[in-house]
C-alpha cells in the first residue's frame, strides 16, 4: 500500500508525541490486545509484559517507523530480525489485522483522536504497509524452511535426551525430533524457539534459545540460563520451568532454527565478544570454526563474567586451545575466587588488551546483556573497526531500537 504525502506528513507529526508517550501507548496497546483476544497471551512473552521490556522495544519500533517513513531501505536489517523472531514463533499473516486494529484503537484512545480521523487514517495505511511487508518476507522464510532438507514450518514435539549443568546457572538441554526425523542443517549462531506449560501461569510460553553447538545429526542443544528474577528483571517463567520440571524423556515443542546473527566469513580472522549467556551463540561459533581446522585463521574468544561459579564452559574453551594453536582466549572476571584464573580482575575493557587480539582485519560478533553489548560496540568503534565488520546479537525483544535511539 503507497501512502500519500498528505498521510506521511501525518504519520511523522507523531513522532514528538511518540518520543514522549510512546511507551504509554504501546503498554495500552498490549494490555488492551491481550485482554481482547487473550488466547495471544501464548505467544508474548508475558516476562517481557510485566517488566515493560515489550512495550519500550515496540514503542521504539513504532517511532522508528514513523521517523523512516520515507526512507524505509534504512529498516532493512531490523524488518529481517523481526521476521524471522516471528517465523520462529508461527506467526500467520491472519494475525497482523488483530494486531493492527488493537493498535489503531489505542492511537485513537491514548491520544483522544476520532477513530474516523486523517490521523488514524494515516496510521492505518502506514501499519499495513509494515505489515505487507512483514508478510512477504516471513513467507519467503517459511518457504526456505520447508524446502530444506529436514526443516518444518511451525511448532514440532522434540524430547530431552540429556541434561547437563554448565554452571550454577546454566544448564544444557539436549534435544531430538520425538518422531526420529532427520534434523535440519542450521548456520552457526541462529536460534530455536522452545515452547513449554508453565504452571505458575497456566498457559503455554514460547522462549528464543540460540543453538549453543556446531551442527549435529542427533541433537540440537540450547544453553539455558535460569533468570532468578529481581526488582528490574521478570523471573523467568520459561527457563525457570525448564531448569526445575523437564527431565530427560520430557517432551517440548520447538521450532526450525532461524535468525540473523550468522558466522558471514567462515575463513576470516574472527573474535569472539561474549558476557554471561552471551556465550551460547559463540560456543556454536566456535565449534564451528574449530572443525575447520583453519591453522591461517586468526581466532580470539573473549568473555566476561561476574564470578567463577556463574562461568559456563570454561574447560571446553581451555580444551580446544591444546588443539587449536590459532586459538586465544581472554577471561574478564569480576570475582574470579581463588581457583579461575581470569586474565583480569573486573570488567572487560578492550581498550587494556594487547592489539594482536584484536586484528584489524578481523570480523568482529558481540553477544550479552544491551548495555555490555552497547559498550563494546563503541570500544571497537573507539578501536577503529570499521561497522561492517562489527555484528551484534541482542538478547532481548526487537530490532528497531537502534534506529529509534
Amino acid at each position: 500500500m503507497q501512502l500519500t504525502t498528505r498521510q506521511i506528513e501525518l504519520v511523522q507529526s507523531t513522532i514528538p508525541t511518540l518520543k514522549e508517550h510512546g511507551v504509554e501507548l504501546t503498554r495500552y496497546f498490549y494490555n488492551r490486545m491481550l485482554t481482547n483476544n487473550p488466547d495471544l497471551k501464548e505467544i508474548f512473552n508475558l516476562g517481557n509484559q510485566r517488566n515493560d521490556a515489550q512495550p519500550h522495544a515496540l514503542a521504539s519500533a513504532v517511532l522508528a517507523y514513523a521517523q523512516n517513513i520515507t526512507k524505509l531501505q534504512n529498516l532493512g536489517d531490523a524488518v529481517s530480525q523481526i521476521a524471522h523472531r516471528h517465523v520462529s514463533l508461527d506467526i500467520q499473516p491472519d494475525q497482523y489485522p488483530i494486531v493492527g486494529t488493537n493498535l489503531l484503537h489505542s492511537i485513537s484512545e491514548v491520544l483522544n483522536v476520532p477513530m474516523e480521523s486523517e490521523l488514524i487514517e494515516a496510521w492505518t495505511a502506514a501499519y499495513q504497509q509494515l505489515a505487507d511487508i512483514l508478510i512477504t518476507t516471513e513467507a519467503n522464510l517459511y518457504k526456505k524452511q520447508d524446502q530444506t532438507e529436514g526443516g518444518w514450518n511451525g511448532w514440532k514435539k522434540f524430547k530431552i535426551v540429556d541434561k547437563q549443568i554448565e554452571s550454577s546457572e546454566i544448564t544444557s538441554f539436549y534435544l531430538q525430533p520425538a518422531d526420529n526425523s532427520p534434523l535440519p542443517e542450521y548456520k552457526p549462531g541462529q536460534y530455536i524457539s522452545v515452547r513449554v506449560m508453565v504452571p505458575q501461569l497456566g498457559i503455554r510460553q514460547p522462549r528464543q534459545y540460540s543453538l549453543s553447538d556446531s551442527n549435529h545429526p542427533n541433537y540440537f542443544r540450547i544453553s539455558v540460563k535460569k533468570e532468578i528474577g529481581d526488582k528490574q528483571h521478570a523471573e523467568g517463567y520459561v527457563s525457570t520451568t525448564l531448569h526445575e520440571h523437564y527431565q530427560i524423556g520430557d517432551e517440548l515443542e520447538v521450532t526450525n532454527p532461524t535468525g540473523t546473527f550468522i558466522l558471514h566469513h567462515p575463513h576470516k580472522n574472527t573474535v569472539l565478544i561474549s558476557a554471561g549467556v552471551g556465550i551460547t551463540p559463540m560456543i556454536a561459533i566456535l565449534n564451528t570454526l574449530a572443525a575447520e581446522e583453519n591453522p591461517h585463521q586468526q581466532i580470539s574468544f573473549i568473555h566476561a563474567c561476574r564470578n567463577s561459579n556463574v562461568l559456563a564452559m570454561h574447560q571446553h574453551i581451555t580444551e580446544l586451545q591444546q588443539s587449536m594453536p590459532n586459538l586465544r582466549s581472554y577471561l574478564a572476571c569480576e570475582n574470579p575466587g581463588k581457583e579461575l584464573a581470569a586474565d583480569k580482575i573486573g570488567r572487560l575493557n578492550l581498550s587494556e588488551l594487547d592489539s594482536s587480539l584484536l586484528p584489524a582485519d578481523a570480523d568482529y560478533y558481540i553477544c550479552g546483556p544491551i548495555e555490555f553489548m552497547h559498550a563494546q560496540y563503541q570500544a571497537l568503534r573507539d578501536l577503529q573497526i570499521p561497522q561492517n565488520q562489527i555484528f551484534m546479537e541482542l538478547f532481548g525483544t526487537g530490532g528497531f531500537s537502534q534506529l529509534a535511539a
